[in-house]
């Protein structure tokens, strides 16, 4: 019987289980902070699993010996437990001016200070801080970590900071009280996992180019670029919760000013390079879906990829522009590219007995690999070129190298544009020209 066989004549709370203890089993390596980059930050994959109606546990069951519920297995043996739903914590930020992240969802954490023990640490840390759940109870089962990645801003050019995720387990049926910190959480929301493991989840999300492709510009720049370029389109996975928590001290919770009718005040020039005067237009708003992408899917990505059917990577895909002609000459140039991350992931399958594509990337430094003559002298310098730069998550892998191409499809789309404009101007002047001189 296969893998996949097997899987399917098993519960997700059981494959949960598997995956968990898969985690606590095979720890990933650090990645080390590259030169001139000294920001470290740390997020917390919160799982617990909420009793359904009919199996809803009893006080004495809820309160189980603390012996079984910090073992992995026996609590997933619990009755309540194997009835029950598994969800993961994701928060929404809060509305802050000149924040990277801001009104993004993202899991709970932040950055490391100089008091902070390790990255462990300061998961635990930012956890209580923001949503004030103490990750460090008994409650709190600590199973392991994710892939660390180095987070790069400016299309992959410059890196800003090394993000290093962990999974806890929370052991209990009932949550203690939540407090949000305003400043730093609008909301909280906890996403069944069948739900997130569902392909009709899978959405985009379409960001403005211009912050990304130009450091440094004018308003002229953001225009040429939003009309050449047009949106980025990222995947992404439209959350659907079970439960939320909203921080109702923040601004956004209710403004007093009326966005409907300050919507209507934005400015000519911030319509045309997607800018709004409005300074909580964008940031709040209940009828608008909770959009996962980014940093935070590819964690998530990493995760789900361990559970059935092992695909998650599969569905996630490229980044790339809503405009026809720059996303044509996107693709040309990264056919090669993408068959060969592709095919990186594909060696490190076939090269290891691990049960999923994260755990064998793990293992490349440690292993030695007897390649087979179907495999190419260039997959074995990739995998090398991997264990140098100790590179493990499945996103970071697939996106290795293609944000430089992006630039390249870019300023080649730009430049056809622009050559374009300028010969139909040419026509329409030369043409005006002839009938100017024939009057």
């Amino acid at each position: 019987m296969t893998r996949d066989q097997e899987s399917s004549q098993k519960s997700l709370i059981d494959l949960l289980c598997e995956t968990l203890i898969s985690i606590s089993q095979n720890h990933y390596q650090h990645i080390e902070n590259p030169v001139k980059c000294s920001k470290r930050a740390s997020v917390a994959l919160i799982i617990r699993t909420r009793p359904s109606f009919n199996h809803w546990p009893e006080d004495e069951i809820n309160q189980s010996d603390s012996n079984i519920r910090s073992d992995i297995k026996k609590f997933f043996t619990l009755p309540w437990v194997q009835q029950g739903d598994p969800e993961i914590a994701f928060i929404k930020r809060a509305a802050r001016e000149g924040d990277r992240w801001t009104n993004h969802v993202a899991l709970p954490g932040g950055k490391r200070d100089l008091e902070d023990l390790d990255d462990k640490n300061v998961a635990i840390r930012e956890t209580a801080e923001e949503i004030g759940l103490d990750l460090s109870l008994s409650d709190a089962l600590y199973i392991g970590n994710l892939p660390d990645r180095l987070v790069q801003t400016a299309w992959g050019t410059f890196p800003i900071m090394v993000l290093c995720p962990f999974v806890f387990l929370w052991t209990k049926a009932t949550m203690p009280p939540l407090k949000l910190q305003p400043g730093e959480v609008a909301s909280l929301h906890w996403v069944p996992l069948r739900t997130l493991l569902s392909p009709s989840s899978r959405t985009y999300q379409y960001v403005h180019t211009s912050d990304r492709f130009l450091q440094k510009g004018g308003i002229l720049s953001r225009i040429i670029l939003r009309y050449t370029l047009g949106l980025m389109q990222f995947s992404a996975v439209r959350l659907l919760p079970s439960e939320s928590l909203y921080c109702s001290s923040t601004k956004e919770f209710f403004p007093k000013e009326n966005l409907t009718k300050s919507e209507h005040k934005t400015s000519f020039i911030s319509k045309i390079i997607g800018q709004s005067s409005t300074k909580w237009n964008d940031s709040f708003s209940r009828n608008e879906p909770l959009l996962l992408w980014g940093l935070t899917l590819g964690i998530l990505v990493d995760f789900l990829n361990q559970l059935p059917p092992y695909n998650a990577i599969e569905l996630w895909s490229y980044p790339t522009f809503t405009n026809y002609d720059a996303r044509l000459i996107i693709s040309i140039l990264t056919i090669s590219l993408k068959r060969r991350n592709k095919s990186l992931l594909r060696t490190h399958s076939s090269s290891t007995d691990q049960s999923t594509i994260d755990t064998e990337i793990e293992e490349i430094p440690n292993k030695d690999f007897s390649f087979s003559t179907a495999q190419t002298s260039d997959q074995i310098k990739i995998l090398h070129k991997y264990q140098l730069k100790n590179q493990s998550d499945v996103v970071g892998i697939m996106l290795d190298g293609y944000y430089d191409k992006v630039r390249r499809g870019a300023i080649i789309a730009i430049s056809l544009r622009t050559i374009g404009a300028l010969s139909i101007m040419f026509v329409i002047l030369k043409k005006y020209m002839k009938i100017k001189h024939t009057n």
